[in-house]
């Protein structure tokens, strides 16, 4: 073609093709802010929103441990506990740290990682669906690579509720709750006792909220059901908390879940609830703790 004939010059269609280039370069740079600004709105933690609404943090570890090798079968209630009760605890606000079939190292790492989150003004809860034994008079959450044969075993195998409490208080947490599902009949302590003692009494610091799936010294048969039957209750007082978009008293929730897995059992499982709270902690809705 003779760009002559058209009025065309050779000049015009380079500054053109280099206009073209340009404004698609303008293009490809807006939308890369674009996806920056996405992707930074994204990445704002639980603990930031908390931080913009106003009100304290809100820091949780949940550990779901399932696969014991020592045990006849895997349980599977404990995983699914910990990934329903994650979901739920993230819609109120909290900042979790989930961690499952957790080893010595692994839960020991991830209580580190929760330390190392505590602020003064923290509402530090904690999750253990699991094995738990006593020793001692204390009561212990088994990691998944315990080598348990006597009761000593359990002591250096095993975590200590009262240490992870201590350690909050010590990290100046403002409230701590605890919900452990580990009042289970175990394949350990038939090798050092008669019989299975379940959890001991548990030593609370001030301003802790503790729920437990039976009460001391008694043990809990696992349900057939997707979730233990502590965690369904206690999902479901979280659950109703939401749809009616109206906040509770942790120690209400804690409560009514105690009462509603006493009623159904008649009797035969009956959690326990111990409270040192001076802080009113609530789940739902605008709560304001």
């Amino acid at each position: 073609m003779d760009l002559g004939k058209l009025g065309i010059s050779r000049r015009s269609v380079a500054m053109t093709a280099a206009l073209v280039g340009m404004v698609s370069l303008a293009i490809g740079a807006h939308a890369a802010l674009n996806m920056r600004a996405l992707d930074a709105a994204k990445a704002v933690t639980a603990e930031d929103a908390n931080a913009i609404a106003g009100r304290p943090s809100r820091i949780a570890l949940v550990i779901g441990n399932g696969h014991y090798p020592d045990a006849n079968a895997p349980l599977t209630q404990p995983i699914n506990d910990a990934r329903a009760l994650t979901a739920s605890l993230r819609r109120d606000g909290f900042d979790v740290d989930v961690v499952e079939d957790a080893t010595k190292d692994d839960m020991t790492r991830a209580i580190a990682r929760l330390k190392s989150k505590i602020k003064p003004d923290s509402v530090v809860m904690l999750f253990f669906g699991g094995y738990g034994v006593q020793a001692g008079r204390e009561s212990y959450m088994i990691p998944v690579d315990a080598t348990i044969w006597k009761e000593a075993d359990v002591r250096r195998d095993g975590v200590s509720v009262e240490s992870v409490l201590e350690a909050m208080k010590e990290h100046g947490a403002c409230a701590k709750l605890v919900v452990l599902d580990a009042s289970r009949r175990n394949p350990y302590e038939r090798r050092f006792r008669t019989f299975s003692h379940g959890l001991a009494p548990i030593s609370m610091p001030d301003n802790a909220l503790l729920l437990t799936s039976a009460t001391p010294g008694q043990v809990a048969d696992d349900s057939r059901g997707q979730h233990s039957v502590l965690v369904t209750e206690l999902l479901n007082n979280l659950t109703a908390r939401e749809s009616e978009k109206a906040a509770m008293a942790a120690e209400a929730v804690f409560n009514n879940t105690r009462v509603a897995i006493s009623r159904a059992s008649d009797g035969a499982q009956v959690p326990a609830v111990s409270s040192s709270l001076l802080e009113d902690v609530r789940f739902g809705a605008n709560a304001g703790s």
